[in-house]
């Protein structure tokens, strides 16, 4: 047993997390609730602040954990890298977004490799968690390690263990989430499995990062696929008319094998889904591969903000008003229902896409979970949800389908409601007003 084992074993190795954000703080805070002095390292000098304040901003977190962890001496937050030498295991939580033109940007990994490398030890374990394509951890944060002149394998250990977090999610968390980990030595992958294991109840071991890594992507391009699919079928439910893909979904959902229900919506939201298809496609072409069905997923995927916005211009099309002059109320703002998360949030994406045609466009939004936003410059904070409000409205169009939301409520008191989530299946009265994405009629269906 060497003394990473025994460190771990004994609760007495020190955690340090890289990238205190949606994957990164709830990390954090689970191996502080199990004994371990956690050590978290984020550039925001905003959330170093409030959590060694023991105040919390991931929806995610329980507050009054937060609060406990921090008051207790186990979690505490820096804004530098000082501190690697004395941390024992390393992981790794930082944004990989993709550029304008949708090509990889990792560059927030390697930052973070080249600052861990400053400060690397014998016995340092780096664990990778943030999304990524085959090949980053040894292509790319290995040579910056090895620099040092330590070896992996021998000197210190690095593998490959993806995030699986569900923003919202109130059943599948960080500690309950059964989670993969490839290493790049047989040792990598036992010490990186044994410490995952010290707050996660299941971790699944496989040969190497590269698996890992692809075994990312396959689970979020699976999704990005068959939303893909539905949406495609929504598309063409609402031009034959007459069918309504919801009902058509949930029809087929009563299959007891051979079929999983995907459903259409305004486009796709959050960091994976959207991202990871271009991800693969971009390595893809370096081996003379085209991926031609994940990307025309990804596209399928990416053209449904631009779908709902020409819903919006054909229901202000048939009224006695000008867009220019119409008020158009979303309701949600963030990517997915009961979350306070805004990434590339397809509501979002409507908004500009209107805005940078209809300069000057009346458009409001409200989300109880999200009190500001910024649309192609522009700040707009959420609008009280009124009856008077409701009825000033020329068109509310639904974008995200909170549990909070009264949609009785909504529909009796709006002139027309796009719902582009099924969200009003329930509304039993003036069902003329809806407009269901997905319906091809001006009449909505209840599923």
């Amino acid at each position: 047993m060497n003394i990473l084992e025994k460190k771990l074993k004994s609760k007495k190795a020190v955690i340090g997390v890289i990238g205190l954000g949606y994957v990164g703080l709830p990390l954090a805070v689970e191996f502080s609730l199990k004994g371990f002095k956690t050590i978290g390292i984020d550039l925001s000098e905003w959330k170093v602040n409030k959590i060694n304040k023991g105040e919390n901003y991931i929806q995610d977190v329980d507050d009054k954990i937060l609060e406990k962890v921090v008051k207790k001496g186990l979690l505490s937050a820096e804004k530098n890298y000082d501190k690697i030498p004395e941390i024992d295991v390393i992981y790794i939580c930082v944004p990989t977004p993709f550029t304008e033109n949708k090509e990889p940007d990792i560059s927030y990994i390697l930052s973070a490799a080249e600052e861990i490398s400053k400060g690397l030890r014998k016995d340092h374990l780096i664990i990778l968690k943030s999304t990524t394509f085959p090949n980053t951890t040894e292509g790319y944060v290995q040579p910056i390690l090895e620099r040092t002149g330590l070896k992996v394998g021998q000197d210190f250990y690095l593998a490959f263990s993806p995030e699986r977090i569900d923003p919202g999610n109130k059943v599948w968390t960080t500690k309950n989430t059964p989670v993969v980990v490839g290493g790049v030595t047989k040792k990598c992958t036992e010490l990186a499995a044994l410490a995952n294991q010290q707050i996660i109840s299941k971790v699944v071991k496989v040969s190497n990062p590269k698996v890992a890594e692809m075994e990312k992507l396959l689970e979020n391009i699976f999704r990005s696929v068959n939303i893909a699919l539905v949406n495609e079928l929504a598309l063409l439910c609402d031009r034959m008319g007459g069918i309504n893909v919801w009902e058509v979904i949930e029809a087929a959902s009563t299959k007891p094998f051979g079929f999983m229900p995907f459903y259409p919506g305004p486009g796709i939201g959050g960091h994976c889904i959207l991202i990871d298809p271009y991800y693969l496609e971009w390595q893809a072409r370096s081996y003379d591969f085209v991926t031609h069905f994940i990307s025309l997923a990804a596209e399928t995927n990416e053209n449904m903000p631009f779908y709902v916005k020409h819903m919006i211009l054909r229901e202000i099309s048939q009224t006695d008003k000008s867009i220019h002059k119409s008020k158009i109320l979303f309701l949600g703002a963030a990517f997915k229902k009961d979350v306070d998360d805004t990434r590339h949030s397809p509501a979002i994406k409507v908004m500009e896409l209107l805005l940078k045609d209809f300069n000057g466009l009346n458009l409001f939004y409200n989300d109880p979970y999200v009190p500001e936003i910024e649309v192609n410059g522009l700040k707009l904070r959420s609008v009280k949800l009124t009856n008077k409000l409701l009825k000033d409205v020329d068109l509310v169009v639904i974008t995200t389908n909170h549990s909070n939301y009264d949609y009785d409520f909504i529909v009796q008191n709006s002139k027309k409601v796009i719902d582009t989530r099924n969200a009003t299946k329930d509304v039993k009265k003036n069902r003329e007003k809806i407009i269901l994405l997905g319906s091809g009629a001006k009449k909505g269906y209840s599923v």
